[in-house]
């Protein structure tokens, strides 16, 4: 994504009351959810030439991936593969708030997926 190969980024698993704690925190929606990024130097792809910076943190519920994963027909590993995949193109700023940003994303997030299940 041309990011600086030195730039870092957190992932947390947290259970359901973590995550609902979260949610209700940042989004003011109840419930858990299965993952929340919270982007910290606002790093874009192609950002390399800048430095290495702080991309932000990911946050994911385990439990709530599984539960997922049974209803998409993969596994549970598969689910937080795509999730933190999901986490990282939010960090990098890419959204899913209209069709056109959606299309952009989700492309991007399976072509990606798709790299590093052939590896």
């Amino acid at each position: 994504m041309g990011v600086h190969p030195d730039s870092e980024l957190s992932i947390s698993l947290v259970d359901e009351d973590e995550m609902s704690s979260l949610h209700m925190q940042w989004m003011d929606e109840p419930g858990p959810t299965d993952v929340l990024s919270f982007p910290m130097d606002e790093v874009k792809p192609n950002s390399a030439a800048s430095g290495p910076a702080l991309i932000g943190d990911i946050v994911l519920c385990p439990s709530v991936a599984a539960a997922q994963a049974t209803t998409a027909g993969h596994t549970p590993q598969a689910e937080l593969e795509l999730l933190t995949t999901h986490g990282v193109l939010h960090l990098l700023g890419f959204d899913h708030a209209n069709p056109d940003d959606e299309r952009e994303m989700f492309g991007l997030q399976e072509k990606l997926l798709s790299q590093w299940r052939s590896k």
